[in-house]
């Protein structure tokens, strides 16, 4: 459309402007210039409007505008100040809808005198939901890339950025300016500057550079200990390449997480020494050493002796404090080609390299040294020991448990012979009872013995000495293991106390040996049966109400039970034992004190406690009546028993000489071979019709 139409005098203006526009793809108006009020209008004007393009004619321009900016704009139209005027805007259609247009003003004249303005409006509509819709897109990509954790920088093939977010500025470290300033090349040797090897950071920028379509991966390490993983990957545009992507992410947690799971997994945490697991692997290389040169190596297994003490008075922080240092005065004990190790608790392994017997002695007394100076902690100085156990490769072992196992071996041997000491491993003493493993053996092969019934009671009689009759029976254990055959209470008795499962067999101890009181009792045998009792089993807060309830079950009185405890029992806790044995006093149950004169005796105790009986112990009677020693003991135990009118017993009677001894002495009971060994029940009851049946006077005592 020409914007400037003249059309000759004479013509009707309407009919003219009609034809005029009529043939426009676009809307039109004819406004007269002076009124400002549509005289024509074509039918596309009256499809923008939404009506008959009639009734444009006689409408105020000004009315049909939306915005107020379009009082201006006709101001200046009818001020003449251009000729032709274009701008985008909106107007109102008939339906109050608003339409997004271009607006064309020109100046036509289409008679002398008349002036008018040709209004061409073009629909932006469609055009303006595309601009909306890319706009939108524009702003959810922006907000994408700036909600991302990872830092983007977008550049052309030219190399100049064309988009970044602040994630990526925040990781270099780009200072506001420089952002603002938008110069790539400050930005490009910012980057180059912060970076910890900037030769390197540029050679591999230019090999990426070189290749468009390459897809690559690889960490940026910055000066400032920031460690960035960066990806790049070529951007594409209908197949082609016009830019590359790259991104950032911040990988310094997620490395220096690994760094520390990696340190966890081969250094104690507590010490810093390395654990296990290491010690392994250097053990390993240390025998594959030996094997190619013939050199020897040593592992010493070193404990603490009563650690736990400490722990449990200065407290576990304390502890640790204490761990830590002994680790050091390890540590500095050693050559440089040496190791030590923590494997828990207060367990230190210490790995000799080229070291004989000799050589393995000479660090063990440089340890036992080193730990001779006192310690300081808390305010509290006080002395810690250690127990060393010694192996040797290749003798005492080919791989590294056995090595450490048979080590930690000696060092308990050490513990058992006092502490604060070496040994080497020997062979036959591991081969021993007090070996680990037969300890393992023998505590599983107890507990299945418990399950299957395998344990049996065998009882021994105790004899009146002046009357020869028998007043009681001492219950003991007996075992007859299937694979182990006989296995006698030294050898089994400590295991259980060891693992605690001596509570279990002790249960089931009391409760046999009350049955079998029971029935005795209900057979007229007036029979105290005794039971020996373990400090486990004492200790459990509920021991006075099981053996109450034991009696409670078997219908036996409590006065034909007596339980036998150890002097060390009672004083370990006297005030707790003391409540216990009153308690046990109170039920009716005799008491008696087992091995008297082997423990920590306390005339103190023995006055307050609650105690019936007094047993000596079989050592003291053995060498009578020609040791004069054990005489003496026996005597003033007799009469200390008397004192305290406590009855006497004597265990281990083999001899009608040691009768008379006791006898004479003022002992009141007695047990041992002379009269009977320890039998079960049905021998028992028939031991004891025989000793009824009348006898001369000289076979009244039958060694059994």
């Amino acid at each position: 459309m020409k914007p400037d139409v003249r059309v000759e005098s004479g013509l009707d203006c309407p009919e003219l402007a009609r034809g005029l526009i009529d043939g426009m793809l676009d809307a039109v108006w004819l406004v007269d210039a002076r009124s400002l009020r549509v005289v024509a209008a074509n039918a596309a004007a009256g499809v923008l409007m939404g009506g008959e393009p009639q009734r444009l004619c006689g409408c105020d321009v000004i009315e049909l505008s939306a915005t107020p900016e379009d009082l201006f704009f006709w101001g200046e139209v009818a001020a003449g100040e251009a000729e032709r005027i274009e701008s985008q805007t909106f107007v109102r259609r008939f339906d109050g809808g608003i339409v997004a247009v271009t607006r064309r003003v020109s100046r036509c004249h289409p008679a002398a005198g008349e002036t008018l303005y040709v209004v061409a409006l073009h629909d932006r509509s469609a055009q303006r939901r595309i601009e909306d819709e890319l706009e939108d897109r524009l702003a959810e990509l922006a907000a994408t890339l700036e909600s991302t954790a990872d830092g983007i920088l977008v550049t052309d093939l030219a190399g100049r950025i064309r988009s970044f977010n602040q994630t990526f500025a925040r990781q270099w470290g780009i200072p506001a300016e420089m952002l603002a300033q938008r110069d790539d090349d400050a930005l490009f040797g910012w980057m180059r500057r912060s970076v910890d090897d900037p030769a390197e950071y540029t050679r591999r920028l230019g090999a990426i550079d070189a290749a468009p379509l390459l897809r690559a991966s690889d960490t940026v390490r910055l000066r400032t200990g920031t460690v960035l993983e960066r990806v790049t990957l070529p951007q594409c545009s209908r197949g082609s390449p016009i830019g590359r992507v790259y991104s950032f992410r911040d990988i310094t947690e997620r490395l220096a997480a690994i760094q520390r799971i990696e340190t966890l997994s081969h250094t104690d945490l507590l010490t810093g020494l390395p654990n296990r697991h290491v010690l392994a692997g250097r053990v390993e290389f240390a025998m594959a050493m030996a094997q190619r040169d013939g050199t020897p190596f040593a592992l010493l297994f070193a404990n603490l002796d009563r650690f736990k003490p400490i722990n449990d008075t200065l407290g576990h922080a304390v502890g640790d404090r204490v761990l830590v240092e002994v680790a050091e005065r390890f540590r500095s004990c050693l050559r440089q080609v040496d190791m030590v190790a923590r494997l828990g608790g207060d367990e230190f392994v210490l790995l000799i390299h080229q070291a004989s017997a000799c050589g393995a002695e000479t660090a063990a007394r440089r340890v036992l040294d080193a730990m001779q100076r006192p310690f300081t902690q808390a305010g509290l100085t006080f002395t810690l020991t250690c127990s060393i156990g010694i192996t040797l490769h290749p003798g005492d072992g080919a791989d590294v448990n056995e090595l450490i196992r048979r080590a930690d071996h000696a060092m308990h041997a050490v513990k058992q012979a006092g502490r604060a000491g070496y040994r080497f491993h020997s062979s036959d003493a591991a081969a021993g009872p007090n070996d680990p493993r037969s300890r393992l053996r023998l505590d599983h092969a107890m507990r299945l013995a418990l399950s299957r019934g395998d344990f049996r009671l065998h009882y021994q009689p105790q004899v009146d000495l002046h009357s020869g009759e028998v007043r009681g029976a001492e219950a003991l254990i007996r075992w007859c293991d299937p694979e182990l055959g006989n296995v006698t209470p030294a050898e089994f008795i400590p295991v259980a106390e060891e693992s605690g499962f001596i509570v279990a067999i002790g249960d089931w101890v009391l409760r046999e040996a009350v049955r079998q009181a029971a029935e005795w009792h209900a057979q007229g045998r007036a029979l105290i049966v005794s039971v020996n009792v373990s400090a486990l089993q004492f200790r459990r807060a509920d021991f006075v109400e099981r053996v109450g309830a034991v009696l409670a079950a078997a219908a036996l009185p409590a006065q034909w039970l007596e339980l036998e405890l150890t002097e060390s029992i009672l004083v370990q806790d006297a005030p707790e034992a003391l409540q216990r044995l009153d308690a046990l006093s109170t039920l009716g149950v005799k008491l008696a004190i087992d091995d008297f004169g082997t423990g920590y005796s306390s005339l103190g105790y023995l006055k307050r406690f609650p105690i019936d009986r007094l047993k000596i112990d079989r050592r003291f009677v053995q060498g009578l009546p020609g040791d004069a020693s054990d005489a003496s003991i026996v005597q003033a135990i007799v009469d200390l028993g008397r004192a305290l009118r406590l009855q006497i017993v004597a265990e281990g009677v083999e001899t009608e000489a040691q009768r008379q001894f006791l006898l004479s002495a003022g002992c009141a009971q007695y047990q041992g071979f002379l009269f009977a060994p320890a039998l079960d029940s049905a021998s028992f009851e028939a031991r004891l019709a025989e000793a009824r049946r009348p006898k001369p006077p000289a076979s009244l005592h039958v060694v059994g």
